[in-house]
């Protein structure tokens, strides 16, 4: 029971999520839909509509080419459609370039494929790592929140005050394509 002074708090209301998974390629090894939605869902501030598009070498460079000038297949691309709520955009994750960086960085590819699922959903809140300030402050947060799903720190570090971190391999991403 509250006191006289103390403010009655409403209860916030999670946000909603509606995920569409396309598999645009035949990988092996691909998460399952409810994966996708348990670590978009972790990283969701606010209520979104999103296609998650995985996708092969071929439509990943394609994408990065048109709307980012880079001829090469990237990781993860993020395109935001509305930042009004529900925020409205669509992910695309290149499933043969998880699977080299997974390798390559000695984790799990479904480590891997929650990170950039994160980092996407991230983008598509606002979030960037344009400048050293905000790729911190976004590297924060994604380590937070794949350490809540179970999953170590992407960047392979910890976090010690007054110790210089390692060179980062951050993922690729674009927010506003076309403006």
């Amino acid at each position: 029971m509250p006191t006289s002074g103390t403010p009655k708090r409403k209860p916030s209301r999670a946000p909603e999520l509606a995920l569409t998974v396309q598999y645009g390629t035949r990988c092996a090894q691909l998460p399952s839909r409810a994966r996708f939605k348990r670590w978009a869902r972790a990283a969701l501030r606010k209520s979104a509509r999103v296609t998650l598009r995985i996708v092969g070498a071929r439509e990943a460079r394609r994408l990065n080419q048109h709307y980012r000038k880079r001829d090469y297949a990237t990781n993860v691309l993020t395109f935001v459609y509305s930042e009004r709520r529900p925020l409205a955009g669509d992910i695309a994750i290149c499933a043969p370039v998880v699977a080299r960086e997974a390798r390559t960085r000695g984790v799990s590819r479904d480590a891997h494929y929650a990170h950039l699922t994160v980092h996407g959903v991230l983008h598509l809140q606002g979030y960037d790592h344009g400048r050293a300030s905000e790729a911190r402050r976004m590297e924060r947060l994604e380590v937070r929140i794949l350490a809540k799903l179970g999953y170590p720190d992407p960047y392979g570090r910890e976090e010690r005050v007054g110790e210089k971190p390692p060179a980062r391999l951050t993922p690729h991403a674009s927010r506003k394509h076309g403006r």
